[in-house]
């Protein structure tokens, strides 16, 4: 391999440019056809049984989610000027082509079912917009008699409206995101309006991630350029590696781009990773470049190019496979932008291989072997080395307390492991003082709550949910649910058939209840089927009564609280199942959840399967199982670590923490790789152990601590970034990488260092 990358760099104009065109190409592909996927039921398999179901209830309940306008009047809305806003927004919200007019809720369209001589009569709340005091009482009074309204759509305390917008998951666009904020603002005035609901966190998602991955690129572009130029001290290397991971990330974009693999909210950390990855490679050829040029004076470029191919390609081939190895594990999630996350950047790390491989070998052969002072070079080696003998002395010395640190450490991590929780709450990505977190959070104080979990009932009988023990238990359940601060608003058949009983016994209070006849329960839905819409119905049950829909609203989208509603669900389940009725969940709070459990199990399989990856090819590397097992060591520690780190700051898993694993041991057995290759080669050279760890310690080790600087470096350019996750993932990425070649440079190193002899007695016989 070395002789042919060698023949290759002795055309290195024809290697360049062959680069350069295929990255442009791959550029124009990148600006034509790159898209950013934001609806997040397209971040889930759908072939998972949970989320065909979920599809299947919400074909049967036309289960969609809304978007939430609230319009706040601080001295009420029962006013004509606030009234008529609400009138006016409402139709402009029907008129939109993706919006069905039947699919716009506010109390200017809800049902007011009241008695009536007939009987029962479903009359709108108004009109024509009351203008006497009189007709503005006599509304007033009318939403607070009417539990399905009050608190629903009109706040308590009678200052907030809302209008509510259900959308179909395919209609949803950036541009129609941006038509929903145009529109809703124009009504800001005297009252204020503030937007929510999951297809609004959706577009500000779409809004965002691309505007952070431009604010933050040329930052990590500007910090790692620096740090070059303070570890390789000279101008042309710190450039062809820059340009190296430029490129690099081209490629994987433009790949994506190729095949069109949309870009997901996580996919904008690609470049930060792939810069601050791809810049090991460089590091480490410039790092021997200039060693072996100091040991040879004279060498001519080609010579130094050639020596330095067949020196280095192989640990750059080995680091490259295996931190590619790293990401490519993620490709057991079931979760889409965690499996392509892992799949590209995996790829952009092996493409990052081959243009080092070929482009630093071409920019020496045309910009000549890079210059640094002798003089400040050859002190600075000299400083190098005392430093590492000093160090590796301190070493030897602390072996036992280095063990104890170790033990601490391993028991800590494990206890932080066992606190290690799932969050699958994409408002948790924004900062909490954020204009979204804070309207979700204004609504949610005033209403039921922004997000919602779908319960669905199921029976063999028909007319099932006309019967008054099934409706008690479900009524039992909605009061017990409402109990628990989490959860908001509960709506079902049962609401509907309460109002009903009450209105036909002129308002008592004490009839707002299930009657105890089937036939009575049936009388009032037939009576609502003549004098309302039926259609409001086919939403909450189905055309047998074999099937019904609860809907919980919730206070919160993630993990914890719709385990909360969950879990009140499932006490009253082997009630319902008494009665021949079985519980199942849908909807998007509950597809939330699963896609929660899939992070959880893919990050599991995937640790464990990039372990034993990592481990078989070290092993075969360096055809040794003892190799293997030490090498595997810096990383499983580190990421045992980061875990227990994670556990006891109480950070979540999610789609973004959770690439945390891959990225720990996709870059940092780049270290132990490194430091193995280099103690190899002195050990097959030499039988002094303490002279080899020295040796060791000054060339690889000095490298691998340019790199972890870099890699650092990198990553904490992230704390720059608008999300909240992202600013975690560079603090433990960045702590990863300083745990790793810590333990690169001492547990690993003392494992060498007492194993040495054992490893390679067959090598040496």
């Amino acid at each position: 391999m070395s002789k042919l990358l060698t023949k290759i760099s002795r055309y290195p104009l024809v290697s360049i440019t062959l680069i350069l065109a295929i990255s442009v190409v791959l550029l124009i592909i990148m600006k034509r056809h790159s898209r950013m996927e934001t609806n997040l039921d397209e971040y889930m398999p759908k072939n998972h049984p949970a989320f065909l179901y979920s599809d299947q209830a919400e074909e049967w309940f036309d289960i969609k989610d809304g978007i939430i306008v609230a319009i706040e009047a601080s001295g009420g809305i029962y006013n004509p000027q606030t009234l008529s806003k609400i009138k006016n927004l409402t139709f402009e919200l029907q008129q939109l082509s993706e919006i069905e007019e039947t699919d716009v809720t506010s109390l200017f369209t809800a049902d007011n079912i009241v008695a009536s001589e007939g009987g029962m009569d479903v009359t709108p709340f108004y009109e024509n917009i009351p203008s006497g005091t009189e007709e503005l009482h006599k509304l007033k009074a009318a939403v607070e008699s009417n539990e399905m309204v009050h608190g629903r759509l009109v706040s308590k305390d009678g200052t907030v409206a809302l209008v509510i917008a259900r959308i179909n998951d395919n209609v949803f666009s950036q541009k129609f995101y941006k038509e929903i904020l145009t529109l809703t603002e124009k009504y800001n005035g005297s009252e204020k309006i503030y937007v929510a609901g999951r297809p609004i966190v959706e577009g500000t998602l779409a809004l965002l991630a691309p505007r952070d991955m431009k604010k933050m690129v040329p930052v990590v572009i500007l910090v790692i350029t620096a740090v070059l130029l303070l570890v390789l001290r000279s101008f042309w290397p710190a450039f062809t590696t820059l340009l190296v991971v430029f490129l690099s990330t081209i490629w994987t974009f433009g790949l994506m781009a190729l095949l069109r693999i949309p870009v997901y909210a996580v996919s904008t950390m690609i470049p930060v990773m792939l810069i601050a990855i791809g810049v090991a490679d460089g590091i480490h050829m410039f790092n021997h470049l200039r060693l072996h040029t100091r040991a040879t004076p004279g060498i001519s470029k080609f010579e130094a190019v050639a020596e330095l191919l067949h020196s280095m390609w192989k640990p750059v081939v080995m680091t490259s496979v295996t931190t590619a190895v790293g990401f490519f594990s993620l490709i057991t999630s079931s979760v889409y932008p965690i499996k392509y996350f892992g799949i590209f950047t995996g790829l952009g790390v092996l493409a990052a291989m081959v243009l080092s491989l070929l482009f630093i070998p071409a920019m020496i052969i045309l910009t000549g072997i890079p210059k640094t002072r002798v003089q400040a070079d050859s002190s600075n080696l000299s400083r190098g080395k005392q430093f590492a003998e000093k160090f590796t002395q301190a070493l030897d010395r602390s072996k036992f307390l280095t063990l104890i640190i170790t033990i601490v450490l391993f028991a800590g991590s494990l206890y932080g492991i066992s606190k290690v929780w799932i969050n699958s709450s994409f408002l948790d990505k924004f900062e909490k003082n954020s204009d979204i977190v804070r309207t979700d959070t204004f609504i949610n104080t005033h209403f039921g709550g922004t997000s919602t979990l779908n319960v669905v009932l199921e029976s063999e009988t028909a007319d099932a949910f006309k019967q008054p023990a099934i409706l008690s238990i479900i009524d039992e359940m909605q009061a017990q649910a409402e109990r628990n601060i989490k959860i908001g608003n509960t709506f079902s058949i049962t609401d509907y058939v309460k109002r009903m009983n009450k209105v036909m016994h002129a308002d008592s209070i004490e009839f707002e209840s299930i009657p105890q006849s089937s036939d009575l329960v049936a009388q009032y839905i037939l009576l609502y089927e003549m004098s309302g819409d039926p259609e409001n119905l086919t939403q909450l049950v189905d055309y047998d009564y074999k099937k019904a829909n609860l809907t919980l609203q919730l206070k919160g989208d993630d993990s914890k609280t719709i385990n909360e509603a969950i879990d009140v669900i499932h006490n009253y389940a082997p009630q319902l199942k008494v009665h021949g009725v079985a519980v199942y969940f849908a909807g998007s709070g509950y597809k939330s959840l699963v896609f929660s459990d899939l992070i959880l199990q893919g990050q599991i399989l995937s640790l464990f399967l990039s372990l034993i990856i990592v481990f078989v090819l070290i092993a075969v590397m360096f055809r040794s199982i003892k190799l293997g097992l030490i090498g595997s060591v810096p990383i499983a520690l580190t990421a045992l670590i980061s875990f227990g780190v994670m556990g006891l700051a109480n950070i979540p898993l999610s789609t973004t923490t959770a690439l945390l694993s891959s990225v720990a041991i996709g870059i940092g057995i780049d270290y132990a790789i490194h430091f193995l290759d280099r103690f190899r080669h002195y050990r097959l050279l030499n039988d002094n152990v303490a002279e080899i760890a020295l040796l060791t310690m000054n060339s690889t080790g000095r490298a691998i601590l340019f790199n972890a600087v870099v890699v650092v470096a990198g990553f904490l350019v992230l704390l720059f970034s608008v999300f909240p996750p992202n600013r975690i993932l560079g603090m433990l990425v960045s702590l990863n990488m300083t745990l790793t070649f810590l333990a690169t440079v001492t547990v690993m190193y003392l494992l060498l260092r007492t194993l040495a002899p054992v490893i390679w007695k067959a090598d040496k016989s």
